[in-house]
């Protein structure tokens, strides 16, 4: 076996098996929805799975990278999304790979697609499993079988310009592996997404992942300088150089496919010096209709602040960080070069003069600020625990100009909370944060949550996420803002994008897989 699953990560749901909410926890937050079951769902062992026999037997040169454990191929059956947890508990692994790759040089991804190609084999690129959108699961009924090519071995930081500011980086460095290798030399990539322990750089570029920042830097794209890409017609390397008007990118073209045209196996990225200021703030509104000119006033500054998210009142009162019905807006500002506390108080005088209240600061800095903060950290496994009680869960962010961004929150609020008063009988909360601004408009990210009928919780979740994606849809905001589209953003994603792009990508997975056998089912049939 060339590889395991890792036993401190859960492979049912989010995160550390350490950090998994108790049976005591699971209850006292399924107290706060009326109608859930009396007790949680038991945590799934790995003892009790039983999983289809794998089809396939890899080839005799690769064996040795190979694994069909039993830990692995439970591990790589799905990703974290709430319809991935929901069947996981259950026990329900029937999409499971038949095989386990663990490469650890390109030759090896080259000769593995070579045998898939040659095989009828479905080859599923996997960094770190934390897709929420049904990426790496594999669902085609068209092939003799599925193999998860898990790019985790390859995870080195392999060159570092300090001059230029860059540097080359395997594909499966997980988050915290390439920060540790850039400390000494003072950078950092600065790219966080709250999955940021528990996925990679090939994730984060395969998907077109969104960071913490809110500003300025969001998404892995911004700092990308060049990347390599394996396919199964041949490798894909682009020049690196900080711009180019050479046609359309290349880069481009691998960004967010989500390995359905080729493997990222590395890239150079944009780095930066490791930040030594740093100040943060939250204001309060009275009115979400304030707090939302607010954000536009300070998006539109040219401040650029590192954080802003603003909490409407439910997401506020959900963190802790408001518990008057207010709208709360968090603030911060950092700066490797020098002190940011005027920046801050520019931004929180824009908040001011748009209806913002001031909030008390303790000797520990904003409480708001520090609410907030760990309740993003704690939500996943907040998740896992209502999933336990069959609540349904749902979670989908956004994009859309600032014209139309109170109009967008207000619907999707009124129309996703009356879908989910008539798909479970009951109310549920409908919260909205902005995790992203941009001069010209806003990134609102949506959480549900609602009482679900246990054995009926995933046609729950399925009808709630259509009437999401329809919503979105009719209003011209975008399906996905950084979640990327997998599998279950595919209705969507088919009726955003122009008829014209579509067949230009149904021509490109014909050039580059001619075998179709790259993640079958993502992005394009």
């Amino acid at each position: 076996m060339a590889g395991a699953h890792s036993p401190e990560r859960s492979w049912w749901g989010w995160g550390k098996t350490g950090e998994v909410l108790s049976d005591a926890d699971c209850v006292a937050i399924g107290a706060l929805l009326p109608g859930l079951p009396s007790a949680p769902l038991p945590v799934p062992q790995l003892e009790d799975l039983v999983l289809p026999p794998s089809r396939i037997t890899p080839p005799n040169a690769l064996a040795h990278r190979f694994s069909v454990a039993l830990p692995d191929r439970a591990g790589h059956t799905y990703g974290k999304a709430y319809r991935d947890v929901v069947r996981a508990l259950r026990g329900d692994l029937a999409p499971a790979p038949d095989l386990v790759a663990f490469p650890r040089s390109e030759d090896e991804i080259v000769d593995i697609l070579d045998w898939a190609g040659e095989h009828r084999v479905a080859v599923v690129p996997y960094g770190g499993g934390s897709s929420v959108v049904g990426g790496v699961e594999c669902r085609s009924t068209d092939h003799r079988g599925a193999v998860s090519l898990d790019l985790t071995a390859m995870h080195r930081v392999l060159e570092v310009d300090s001059v230029s500011r860059a540097a080359r980086i395997q594909a499966g460095a997980f988050g915290p592996v390439i920060e540790n290798q850039l400390r000494p030399y003072g950078f950092t990539l600065r790219h966080f997404p709250q999955s940021f322990e528990f996925s990679t750089l090939g994730g984060w570029l395969a998907t077109r992942a969104g960071g913490h920042y809110a500003t300025l830097l969001t998404h892995i794209d911004d700092l990308v300088e060049s990347m390599r890409v394996v396919t199964p017609v041949g490798i894909s390397e682009s020049w690196r150089v900080p711009s180019s008007g050479a046609g359309p990118s290349p880069d481009r073209l691998f960004l967010g496919s989500e390995g359905a045209l080729g493997v990222i196996t590395e890239a150079w990225l944009r780095l930066q010096d490791r930040p030594v200021y740093k100040a943060s703030a939250s204001v309060s509104f009275a009115t979400m209709e304030n707090a939302v000119e607010a954000v536009r006033a300070v998006a539109q500054s040219g401040l650029h602040p590192a954080n802003c998210r603003l909490l409407d009142p439910g997401e506020a009162a959900l963190s802790g960080a408001g518990r008057h019905g207010e709208a709360v807006l968090v603030l911060g500002a950092e700066s490797a070069h020098h002190p940011v506390e005027a920046r801050l108080a520019e931004l929180v005088t824009l908040a001011h003069d748009h209806g913002g209240a001031a909030r008390p600061r303790g000797e520990r800095g904003d409480s708001a600020v520090e609410s907030w903060r760990s309740a993003f950290l704690r939500m996943p496994y907040m998740r896992d625990g209502l999933a336990r009680m069959s609540a349904i869960v749902e979670t989908f962010e956004t994009a859309c100009t600032w014209d139309r961004a109170f109009e967008v929150y207000a619907t999707v609020r009124a129309e996703v909370g009356a879908a989910v008063e008539e798909i479970t009988g009951a109310r549920g909360a409908v919260n909205c944060r902005f995790t992203h601004v941009y001069p010209d408009g806003p990134a609102p990210y949506f959480t549900v949550v609602a009482a679900g009928r246990r054995g009926n919780e995933l046609a729950m979740w399925d009808d709630i996420k259509s009437a999401a994606m329809a919503c979105l849809t009719r209003l011209r905001a975008t399906v996905t803002h950084h979640h990327a589209v997998g599998r279950d953003h595919r209705p969507g994603y088919d009726r955003q994008r122009p008829e014209p792009f579509a067949a230009a990508l149904r021509a490109a997975k014909t050039a580059l897989d001619p075998h179709d056998v790259l993640n079958p089912g993502v992005l394009i049939d």
